[in-house]
């Protein structure tokens, strides 16, 4: 990393967006490094930057100059990129980052962003960090504590709860579907893909969800990496909301948009998608859980077979996780080259970190 034995620069783009908040405040109370806390507004960043514990500088940033990125960019060890929509970010920004000879991190990006950057070739010694959030990041790293020394017959994931969407994330949620992203009703058995194998979930009952929820399976990209691993013979993945209104917003909206839509053909719909979430906000009030279940083959033993996690929100427990992807990298965790989040991260150290933030209520491993 650059900057000698002097303390690590972190420039963080979109540092006053309720993740990037979340993310300056940890990495300052965890001692990382002084920040560089970018955004369009002055103001709002700099009222970030009063927040935290070290030294933290507020600067104007516009994701959409080159040369002003590359000016925010200069001089950091790391870039954390809290910002988006991730479909029109990629992997500009880790390039950018790269190109001044600083590391990154991203809460978003996904396949489409980290497969860009390695076809990029740019990377040589630098580090590269995508996916760095609840979901994907968290939810594909908590499942590997119930993976571990024995075989499962079946691994199943439930994510999801209530939340109030913002434009930019109805807008990455549009656009999560087609095969980098996933498959409905899929399960992943014995390393291969099963369509049309899982039925959803109504109106049922699952530890640590405070209400009968419905859990809709989508067969994610990153459960199908877990369906991967050694001696894993099933995974189901669900994705779970308190009621049907999002599933409605969603699927209408998927009915009429193009494979692949642009900025001005998803406007129309971004606006019945948070309609939606702020509809389930006031009838069930917010929550976030996480829920893995393992279920080991006969005459192995038992282990670790549920992780529960239960937080304030996706998006504040999503920055706690840029905050630990940032100390991996930092304390020399992570080998050179371009990672998800979930492959790259130690689960059981994440769980430490974790249980000391004062946004998750219950992280319960048994």
């Amino acid at each position: 990393m650059s900057g000698g034995d002097a303390a690590p620069v972190i420039g963080l783009i979109g540092g006053s967006g309720t993740v990037g908040r979340t993310a300056a405040l940890r990495m300052s109370a965890a001692g990382l490094g002084s920040l560089r806390i970018g955004g369009r507004n002055l103001d709002a960043a700099a009222a970030v930057a009063a927040e935290c514990v070290g030294e933290a500088e507020p600067v104007r940033l516009d994701l959409a100059d080159e040369a002003n990125l590359e000016e925010f960019c200069c001089g950091c060890s790391i870039v954390v990129n809290c910002a988006g929509p991730s479909y029109l970010v990629l992997d500009s920004v880790a390039r950018t980052a790269f190109s001044v000879g600083a590391d990154y991190i991203d809460i978003g990006g996904e396949l489409p962003a980290a497969d860009a950057l390695r076809a990029a070739g740019t990377a040589r010694d630098r580090t590269a960090i995508f996916s760095a959030g609840a979901m994907p990041g968290l939810s594909g790293l908590l499942p590997r504590l119930i993976v571990q020394d024995r075989p499962l017959r079946r691994l199943e994931t439930y994510v999801g709860g209530v939340a109030r969407f913002t434009e930019l994330s109805a807008a990455d949620g549009l656009l999560t579907r087609g095969e980098r992203f996933g498959e409905s009703m899929a399960s992943m058995r014995d390393g291969k893909i099963d369509s049309n194998s899982v039925p959803p979930l109504r109106d049922v009952s699952l530890p640590g969800f405070p209400r009968p929820v419905h859990a809709w399976p989508y067969l994610t990209t990153e459960a199908q990496s877990l369906g991967g691993l050694p001696g894993v013979a099933e995974v189901r993945a669900y994705n779970v909301f308190a009621s049907d209104r999002l599933t409605r917003a969603m699927t209408h909206a998927w009915a009429h948009l193009s494979e692949s839509p642009d900025h001005t053909e998803l406007a129309p719909f971004i606006p019945s998608i948070v309609d939606a979430t702020i509809a389930d906000e006031d009838e069930f009030g917010s929550f976030y859980v996480m829920l893995f279940t393992g279920r080991p083959a006969p005459g192995h033993p038992r282990g670790v077979t549920r992780v529960v996690l239960r937080a304030e929100d996706s998006y504040g427990l999503s920055g706690s996780v840029v905050a630990l992807a940032a100390e991996h990298l930092l304390g020399g965790r992570v080998s050179p080259g371009v990672h998800l989040a979930a492959e790259a991260l130690d689960p059981s150290y994440a769980v430490k970190w974790l249980r000391e933030d004062p946004l998750v209520h219950e992280l319960v491993v048994e």
